[in-house]
């Protein structure tokens, strides 16, 4: 397994799919998860600290744990199955709960939750970025922290 950070959220074109993008702490791969609208704001809204006046189901899912008295310690990016990705949350308990990497990451970045992705998925999905390419990424940082979670909100179609 190899940690891996949340660089942000945003809508690839012309599909207008929403994508998470992750990237290794310790390495050069990046994780594009292709997820739905409704998981990208909730991303985007813990990364941004936006706190909505009611709780989302993420938000309502840290209460929980935190009521009861559990804690997430890791949420594992465990396969890629025909372009659909796995997670797992692991608790303090030792429990093991198989969840979409979109709500998993929603959930570690409310509750500081280390990410961490398995080997073969890296191997399988991950993009190695070569140093002479970081200018791009950069550009994408831009971006990320200039997005919005109205960004992702969808519009009819006419």
């Amino acid at each position: 397994m190899r940690e891996v950070d949340v660089m942000g959220v945003r809508v690839e074109m012309p599909s207008n799919q929403p994508i998470v993008l992750l990237r290794e702490v310790s390495g050069e791969r990046y994780l594009p998860i292709w997820i739905g609208a409704v998981e990208a704001t909730a991303i985007a809204f813990a990364q941004q600290g936006v706190v909505p006046p009611r709780p989302l189901t993420h938000d309502l899912m840290k209460n929980v744990l935190e009521a009861i008295g559990t804690e997430l310690t890791e949420v594992r990016i465990t396969d890629v199955k025909d372009g659909v990705f796995f997670a797992t949350l692991v608790f303090a308990t030792g429990t093991e709960v198989s969840a979409r990497p979109s709500d998993s990451i929603a959930l570690a970045l409310r509750t500081g939750t280390k990410i961490v992705c398995a080997e073969e998925v890296l191997d399988e999905a991950g993009l190695a970025v070569p140093a002479e390419q970081e200018d791009e990424v950069e550009k994408f940082r831009e971006f990320l922290d200039q997005v919005t979670p109205e960004d992702f909100e969808s519009t009819p179609e006419q």
